[in-house]
């Protein structure tokens, strides 16, 4: 087993629902992530403008300068620094998930009146943290983890003059509880975007179920279609690229089907054609009598002539698969201009008198070449059919939004019956006629004309036919 075998198979609906869910994902996880980023920064700065309207508030109490958050007056003045620190404490009361304690000498002395969603006192490690980075006036703000969690804090300095004291005004915030509700908030965020994961993938499997069932049956039609059985198309539902698709799928099992039949027409014909000849040559050898010299150059004659008639269907065949094959050579082609071409080399033909007719102009979008070779063929059909003697007419005329090529003679004509077969392949009208020929050369100029988007006539009666190649305009003018 080869390493592709090996790999898992993955469906193309998998990958559609996969890429889909992965760029939804990855979407939700950058809009979630920026937002509870930017509400975590808002939260965090809150909390650092909480803590500076704290010093001031502290400042004010024990100075009476600048901004404050309590309502009473600055008291005149504190004989001691613990009696400033206390009067901090009293007045200046801890917020939602905030806790303050005031230090000493070192040692937590004072702490609020007020129910704390934390201690601090008891906090030796922090203590002695706040205490050791006191090493001057300026306030300190700083982030420590201790046994209540992340705390943000403000350490401030009481200094009085006249008191030997060391006292600090520390307050705290949790952060954790500070960003619960944004934490909470994304949580909720988290489980709906998970939700909506499970949502998007369910509504997108039946979705892209739905889109791709053609391509599914396409794929089971495929499978069950074979040369004796070509006949089941794909139904077609919506007007989306999918159903164009099973469209053109459709149309290409159709030409496919017409190819396969005119195949198989052709391999019918060629077979039953060609079974004449073999015959007659098979008959005549078996019949031979080698010792009458005779008999030998009349079984050799029969037998030339029949091979040169298969060689001559051979031909015949293969000019028919390359008209219906090959590709047109497409040009401005003037249609006077080959008019007068095809007569000229028609005049040269022996045995009738070549007319020229109407000439049309314009000029047409054509394959020279084919047309030229589609139109002689015509003319040699009239030679081959039409009694010697004769005149033979040619031309071109336009009709509405066509233009006709024709060739018209003065032979017996075609019996109504036989007027349809006679473009098929080997369709002939030997009786009638008088004339054995391979039966291919309608056929080519058939294909010819198909082949620029135009089709063959025929008009006859028994006082002559008019054979003629009708071609649409298009972009001639």
């Amino acid at each position: 087993m080869t390493e592709r075998q090996r790999l898992p198979r993955w469906s193309v609906r998998s990958r559609i629902l996969a890429s889909i869910l992965a760029v939804t994902a990855l979407g939700m996880l950058v809009a979630g992530g920026t937002a509870y980023l930017v509400a975590r920064d808002r939260a965090l700065a809150d909390v650092d403008a909480r803590l500076e309207t704290r010093v001031n508030a502290a400042r004010f109490v024990v100075t009476g300068e600048g901004a404050a958050d309590v309502s009473a007056p600055a008291p005149p003045g504190y004989a001691t620094a613990a009696e400033a620190l206390e009067a901090v404490l009293a007045r200046v009361i801890p917020g939602t998930n905030e806790s303050s304690v005031g230090i000493v000498d070192g040692r937590a002395q004072f702490i609020p009146g007020v129910a704390l969603p934390f201690t601090l006192d008891s906090d030796r490690a922090f203590l002695d943290r706040v205490v050791g980075e006191a090493t001057d006036d300026r306030p300190r703000i700083g982030t420590m983890l201790g046994p209540s969690g992340a705390l943000r804090y403000v350490s401030v300095p009481i200094v009085l003059e006249g008191s030997s004291q060391q006292a600090l005004y520390v307050t705290a915030i949790d952060l954790d509880a500070q960003l619960d509700q944004v934490n909470a908030a994304f949580a909720l965020f988290t489980v709906v975007a998970l939700v909506s994961l499970v949502v998007i993938g369910l509504v997108g499997w039946f979705v892209a179920g739905r889109l791709l069932r053609p391509i599914r049956q396409l794929r089971a039609a495929a499978s069950r279609i074979t040369a004796t059985d070509r006949k089941e198309r794909i139904p077609v539902e919506g007007r989306d690229d999918v159903s164009e698709l099973t469209r053109t799928v459709n149309d290409m099992l159709d030409r496919l089907d017409d190819a396969l039949e005119s195949q198989r027409q052709l391999l019918d014909d060629v077979r039953h054609e060609l079974r004449t000849p073999l015959t007659i040559v098979r008959g005549h050898l078996e019949l031979l009598d080698p010792a009458d010299p005779r008999d030998v150059e009349q079984t050799r004659a029969i037998a030339i002539d029949e091979l040169d008639r298969m060689s001559g269907l051979v031909d015949g065949i293969e000019s028919l698969a390359v008209s219906e094959r090959e590709l047109l050579d497409l040009a401005p082609l003037d249609v006077g201009e080959l008019t007068r071409s095809v007569h000229a080399k028609a005049a040269v033909l022996p045995g009738h008198a070549w007319e020229l007719g109407p000439v049309a102009s314009g000029t047409l979008q054509a394959d020279g070449e084919k047309l030229t070779q589609a139109w002689l063929q015509l003319v040699d059909n009239a030679a081959k059919y039409a009694p010697e003697g004769t005149p033979v007419e040619l031309g071109s005329y336009v009709s509405g939004p066509e233009v006709v090529l024709y060739v018209s003679d003065r032979g017996p004509g075609v019996p109504v019956e036989a007027q349809g077969r006679i473009f098929e392949r080997f369709g002939r009208v030997e009786q009638s006629r008088g004339v054995r020929g391979s039966g291919l050369g309608l056929s080519i100029v058939r294909a010819i004309a198909e082949g620029h988007g135009g089709r063959v006539g025929l008009d006859s009666s028994p006082g002559g036919s008019t054979f003629s190649i009708v071609l649409p305009l298009g972009l001639s003018t």
